[in-house]
């Protein structure tokens, strides 16, 4: 078995995850914002040298990449995409995303939305199609006033998209595709055949303005690896759990890529435990991320908001605060405040002496001698205590009159209250069930996630040993797979409705097994199911459930689908068959966890030393011992306080918990 290559690219650092045969080493890279695909490269050498390969000799051996990134996301944020031109139904103008709750630049701006005639019934039935010429002045004023893409969003095109298919063709037979003057065109049927016309302009605009930046990072990334010898397929994660290559990826399905795959892997950890349901954290230099598995289902949503926008795009549901290492402390009113402000990875904490100044979560836990300056990155990294210090006094001490220490715990402590919260929230919402776990991880996670969980009223932490790199690892068990949607909008109050479905999922199985064919994987390669996409008449009950391709062909398997439905609907009424999705997938090499035997020697074989850390005003300044992580073996146990470290990140074993490996190499921690 050759080498998988797995990366995820955040706003701070890139990590990466690669494995060869049952060895597996974990890198880290900072993020280079100016070129994403400096990093990439970054990470992919440092991973041959963890191997002692020479990136030629390291690619030619290798079977797969997959890479997950933050390109989607932060274009959103930082309103950087490109400038779209948006066309939709006449009348319709005010479901453009044309302004902005917090003030920033709207995705689409107020000149750049032209409405024209056209209409469909209620059935989807075309009325009237839209005028050639009128197509022509609307696409010509927006390419004028400086379009770099075209969204085509109608009403009602869920149910027919034939008006919107007719725009494109006019746009591509005037600026045909050879041309420098073309210009991109995106149909909102294309993205989403769901209902919701204000959801389905925003997916459709969302997509568009990231689309730009995302297909020249994936390209370049794609031809970096060939002019160093891979020649293999570059895989892109997908928010709904799956990878494939650059060319069948939309931009959207981009968005959230690398906490999916944190939340993937939290799922494959949660199995090793029978634990069905679960919460999971990420806790990285920008963000904090939480999702859950219910039922071993991991967290779903219908109708995302993406970054404040309503979508109809089904994805997996993270939910984002702005609390990483990276956030930024400031007294604001006599009050401390702790992001939602990042320094990122340029210029960064004030302790990375790359010119930041302004002081963060990461110069707090420095200043508490939570973090060794000396160790950071497994030393790849020197801190500078001093310019922590002077950024906590600074920004924090002199405001609310205290000692440096005190602030640099105020910090810790706020930003654990915000999480913690937000975490015992998610908690109650899945009826905190005995036993219920955390999976805490991200390069900053494993300092916090004890007293996040002491918050939260959760009393068992689960940290693995690749926890801050876990999208990376996450990425490691998706498969390639493609995903259709189709429009059913049907009663159903018979099984015998599901079998009617039959030729929408034959059509979509035959689009499945040309695109995974494009992939590189014959049809006896291929797995099929099918997500069904409930509701009531009413439309305030909605749900997916999921079953095998031929619960709509097969009368036994369409009537266990149905009766899942029936008892998900819950009193709601009878189930309405909304719409239906097909899932083509095909396995790829996965990561495989192995037993580890008991420890040879006792846990103090690992202690490297002890440091002095400030723990608050409730415990003061005690002296804890230093266990490295690579030696710590199953069996092994601690007693907070204590710390924990390995070359990527730091485990705080606080006053009150305990930290034992167990047979996964994973280490738990409890509350005494």
């Amino acid at each position: 078995m050759g080498f998988t290559i797995d990366i995820d690219t955040g706003g701070t650092f890139t990590d990466g995850f690669i494995a060869h045969g049952g060895e597996v080493r974990t890198v880290k890279v900072p993020t280079t914002p100016h070129d994403l695909t400096r990093c990439f490269i970054d990470c992919i050498e440092a991973g041959a040298q963890a191997f002692g390969r020479d990136i030629a000799a390291f690619l030619h051996e290798t079977e797969i990449v997959r890479f997950s990134n933050t390109i989607g996301t932060n274009t959103i944020i930082q309103r950087n995409g490109a400038k779209i031109g948006l066309i939709v139904t006449a009348g319709q103008e005010h479901l453009a995303p044309t302004g902005d709750a917090e003030g920033k630049t709207p995705l689409v701006a107020p000149d750049m939305v032209i409405g024209i005639g056209e209409e469909t019934d209620a059935d989807g039935i075309s009325r009237r199609a839209p005028d050639r010429s009128a197509v022509l002045d609307a696409v010509q004023t927006l390419v004028d006033r400086g379009a770099r893409g075209l969204v085509v969003a109608f009403d009602r095109s869920n149910l027919n998209p034939e008006n919107e298919r007719q725009v494109r063709a006019v746009v591509h037979a005037e600026y045909p595709r050879d041309y420098l003057g073309s210009v991109s065109t995106f149909l909102a049927s294309d993205i989403s055949a769901r209902s919701g016309a204000r959801e389905r302009v925003n997916a459709a605009v969302l997509n568009a303005y990231i689309h730009s930046k995302l297909a020249r990072l994936l390209y370049k990334a794609g031809e970096e690896l060939r002019q160093r010898g891979y020649r293999g397929t570059l895989f892109i994660g997908h928010n709904n759990g799956a990878v494939a290559r650059v060319a069948k990826t939309r931009a959207i399905n981009t968005y959230n890529s690398g906490p999916t795959g944190g939340l993937f892997g939290a799922q494959a950890v949660g199995r090793l435990y029978g634990a069905d349901t679960l919460i999971s954290t990420d806790m990285g230099g920008t963000s904090f991320d939480i999702g859950y598995v219910k039922d071993g289902q991991p967290s779903y949503a219908l109708r995302p908001e993406v970054e404040g926008f309503a979508c109809n795009l089904p994805m997996m549901a993270i939910d984002a605060l702005g609390a990483g290492g990276g956030s930024i402390a400031q007294v604001v009113d006599g009050q401390l405040q702790v992001g939602p402000q990042s320094a990122g990875a340029l210029p960064g904490p004030a302790c990375f002496g790359l010119g930041g100044t302004q002081a963060t979560v990461t110069d707090a836990n420095l200043v508490l001698g939570i973090l060794d300056a000396g160790y950071f990155l497994g030393g790849g990294m020197k801190l500078d205590v001093e310019k922590a210090r002077e950024a906590i006094d600074k920004a924090v001490a002199q405001p609310l009159g205290i000692a440096i220490e005190e602030a640099a715990d105020a910090v810790r402590r706020t930003v654990e209250q915000a999480m913690g919260r937000a975490v015992g929230a998610v908690a109650d919402r899945l009826g905190r069930p005995a036993g219920l776990p955390v999976i805490a991880y991200g390069g900053a996670g494993a300092i916090h996630a004890a007293d996040i969980a002491d918050v939260a009223g959760v009393e068992r932490v689960i940290i693995t040993p690749f926890s801050a790199v876990s999208s990376a690892f996450g990425s490691s068990l998706m498969d390639v797979g493609h995903i259709y949607y189709r429009r059913v909008e049907q009663a159903a109050d018979t099984p015998q409705a599901l079998l009617g479905a039959a030729p929408l999922v034959e059509a979509m199985g035959r689009e499945g097994a040309r695109d995974m064919r494009g992939e590189g994987f014959n049809a006896d390669r291929i797995e099929a199911s099918v997500q069904l996409f409930w509701s009531n008449a009413a439309g305030d009950a909605e749900f997916v459930t999921t079953a095998p391709a031929a619960a709509v062909s097969d009368e036994a398997q369409a009537s266990q689908a149905w009766g899942e439905a029936r008892e998900r609907m819950n009193g709601h009424g009878v189930p309405h068959l909304a719409s239906i999705a097909y899932v083509a997938s095909a396995k790829v090499p996965h990561f495989q966890w192995d037993e580890h035997p008991v420890a040879s020697q006792p846990v103090e074989a690992a202690k490297r030393g002890e440091r002095g850390i400030f723990l608050g005003s409730g415990v003061g300044h005690v002296t804890a011992p230093v266990y490295e992580r690579h030696k710590m073996a199953n069996g092994h146990r601690v007693h907070g306080p204590a710390l924990v470290e390995s070359a990527q990140t730091t485990i705080l074993v606080p006053p009150g918990w305990s930290l034992s490996i167990d047979r996964y190499d994973n280490a738990v921690m409890e509350r005494n």
